[in-house]
């Protein structure tokens, strides 16, 4: 689940041809979690930064959710990501 995450954090920033040090491969993830969970309404794009980086505001804190719980939820996202973008229908 983290290595999905990780590549749809890459496609999000759009800058595949670089390598990644470890606090960027953490935001990466991040922007990537932001970016599934927009559409369920937890997150909002607010803009990119001078180096193309996109930030999001939290529109709605997250629920207390057990593992399995936020492993469901990032699942169900992630196949509505892949689905929006005709990865898969």
């Amino acid at each position: 689940l983290d290595a999905i995450i990780y590549l749809i954090g890459v496609q999000e920033l759009g800058q595949f041809h670089r390598s990644f040090k470890k606090d960027e491969k953490i935001n990466l993830m991040h922007i990537a979690i932001c970016r599934l969970l927009e559409p369920y309404g937890y997150y909002a794009f607010d803009y990119f930064d001078e180096e193309g980086w996109p930030h999001y505001l939290v529109k709605e804190p997250l629920p207390a959710l057990k593992a399995g719980e936020q492993a469901v939820l990032m699942k169900e996202a992630i196949v509505d990501y892949f689905i929006e973008k005709d990865v898969i229908q």
